[in-house]
């Protein structure tokens, strides 16, 4: 795993941050924070904002709505997390294609980055359209700030 660019490591870089609590089920036998908490608290962060940013359907498609799944998720365990602190994970938007976009996340505590988490996301209905052009707008104005290519 090669270092997350310094701009990830920032809470600055994100245009969104929330706030988890740990819980005492989340530790390890060594007392640390296990890569099943992490990968549940970047979840939680990941589906509260689609479910801000709105369109995405869970039931049955109604007008104006799409499907998506996660196709990729990678997490980056960069530090030992710890009880009971809470941590704070910063989000936003980084790549955007025609049927699919990426969202960025880091999470943070006392401080210091502790993981990043690249998710992507692929609309799979309905088949052959874009990604709608409102539904963009509202992903480009959740942008992460860092540098993108670097």
């Amino acid at each position: 795993m090669s270092r997350p660019a310094p701009w990830r490591l920032s809470p600055d870089s994100y245009p969104k941050l929330e706030v988890k609590q740990t819980r005492f089920q989340d530790l390890d036998t060594m007392g640390h924070l296990n890569n099943v908490a992490y990968a549940a608290l970047f979840e939680d962060a990941r589906v509260r904002t689609n479910q801000q940013l709105g369109r995405v359907n869970r039931g049955k498609m109604a007008e104006g709505t799409f499907r998506a799944v996660v196709a990729q998720n990678v997490i980056n365990y960069l530090a030992e997390g710890s009880f009971p602190e809470d941590v704070e994970i910063a989000l936003g938007i980084g790549r955007i294609g025609n049927r699919s976009f990426e969202m960025l996340a880091a999470m943070f505590q006392s401080g210091k980055c502790i993981a990043t988490c690249d998710t992507t996301i692929v609309m799979t209905d309905p088949k052959g359209e874009s990604l709608p052009a409102e539904f963009v707008t509202r992903l480009e104005g959740m942008r992460v700030k860092g540098d993108l290519q670097g």
